[in-house]
């Protein structure tokens, strides 16, 4: 084959055509999987247009002199039966001469001036990743194919005292009503200010990690430093304060300490702290880790309000319409549930009842949309000059938007000096 020719298969163009005048249902077995474009003669694809235009007006494919001619000839009329195999063959030597085009064109765009060099690889990723969508047949399931596979699930979860469907928070009460949180959803957590959101979500990626759940945490209030240690001192139990500052108080702690480090050394936790990443950075980011981690069960970004917006509209709900498009995608694309954390309006404070709703999820609607899931965290001890003993640190997460299933509010303890949420044993 001559090298400066694309890739292509004109025997296996002819043997489709032929077999669409050859046989009048053959246009169901390809209409899906082919288009005119994807034949590399021009003759061949206006022949397949035209086939297109018929099969969309109901109209018979059945050219009569061509058919004629083509039923004298037994090894044709084999062909008919032979469409789909043919058919990937068009569409496999498509999909190399979209590579090549892809390769010219990252290859001129590289030579440009690009001010911007992460959209750049974004669209390169984007153009490699539509090319290989495509070149995947979309093909319907029987139910039945699925019900065993649907059936040990239940099973599963079923037998298992504490059985989830997807990735444990480690709170038993919010994985109860969530089952864990599930692949290909958004998951928000909103809240005023101060109230503890950072803190409930490195708990739920220290659970879901310590049970062998990889965790990508895309911090950008936070730097690492921040991070790892209110990890360390959730994790081993002593004041953040006190391990930030070095003013330990016996040995005992600076042992829990060490026994903590080794415990975390070991939870498949990623951190990002890019202060001013955006959702195609993100979005890139990861591809690549899923790609690495194998075992990726949890993405966390905190917070959404300062993700960079890509577009330079001054219109703040199409900016964050933007972004809650694209952390919905991420979720969808990498099959994985993306928990992402979001600031309230301030409309919540000027409330009597301070209570958050959905309504109060700031700049857009999109995120109430798009979200599979919405918690909000409500402190009652926050709205009282003096709140009493019991209500002092406690914490309700409200289940206000939950797509697949039951809402409801779960009670928990708020440790600020050891920057963690605990279960409530309520038999005590």
């Amino acid at each position: 084959m001559d090298p400066k020719l694309p890739p292509q298969d004109i025997e296996a163009e002819r043997s489709v055509l032929g077999a669409l005048m050859l046989d009048k249902n053959a246009i169901i077995k390809v209409a899906d999987l082919i288009t005119a474009n994807d034949f590399y003669s021009p003759s061949h694809s206006k022949i397949y247009e035209a086939v297109i235009e018929l099969f969309n007006r109901n109209e018979p494919i059945d050219i009569l002199s061509v058919t004629n001619k083509l039923k004298n000839k037994d090894q044709l009329t084999d062909t008919a039966s032979h469409i789909n195999h043919y058919a990937k063959i068009i569409r496999d030597k498509k999909v190399l001469r979209d590579l090549i085009t892809a390769s010219a064109e990252i290859n001129e765009r590289v030579f440009e001036n690009v001010e911007n060099s992460d959209n750049l690889l974004d669209e390169i990723e984007q153009k490699i990743f539509s090319i290989a969508q495509k070149s995947r047949p979309q093909n319907f399931v029987h139910i039945k194919d699925e019900l065993k596979a649907a059936y040990e699930r239940i099973e599963r979860v079923h037998q298992g005292e504490k059985g989830l469907r997807g990735t444990p928070t480690g709170f038993d009460e919010i994985d109860h009503y969530l089952s864990g949180l599930q692949k290909s959803d958004l998951v928000i957590l909103g809240a005023r200010p101060s109230v503890g959101k950072t803190t409930l979500v490195l708990d739920m990626a220290r659970n879901a990690a310590n049970r062998g759940f990889g965790v990508a945490i895309f911090s950008l209030e936070m730097s690492r430093d921040q991070i790892i240690d209110r990890l360390i001192s959730a994790e081993a139990q002593v004041p953040l304060w006190r391990l930030r500052t070095g003013r330990l108080n016996d040995e005992m702690e600076f042992a829990m300490i060490q026994e903590s480090l080794d415990r975390l050394s070991k939870y498949p936790i990623y951190i990002d702290d890019t202060a001013s990443a955006n959702i195609l950075q993100i979005r890139s980011m990861a591809r690549r880790l899923q790609t690495e981690c194998h075992n990726l069960g949890l993405i966390i970004v905190d917070y959404v309000q300062l993700v960079t917006p890509r577009t330079s509209s001054e219109n703040i709900v199409q900016q964050f319409t933007e972004i809650s498009h694209g952390l919905k995608a991420l979720a969808r694309e990498l099959n994985l549930p993306v928990l992402a954390v979001s600031q309230l309006s301030r409309a919540v404070d000027q409330r009597e009842i301070k209570v958050p709703r959905l309504s109060d999820l700031r700049e857009t609607g999109a995120l109430e949309q798009d979200a599979d899931v919405v918690m909000f965290i409500y402190r009652k001890d926050r709205d009282k000059l003096n709140p009493s003993l019991e209500e002092e640190n406690m914490a309700e997460i409200i289940i206000a938007k939950h797509r697949n299933g039951p809402l409801g509010t779960v009670q928990l303890k708020f440790d600020q000096d050891k920057v963690s949420f605990r279960q409530i044993d309520k038999m005590h």
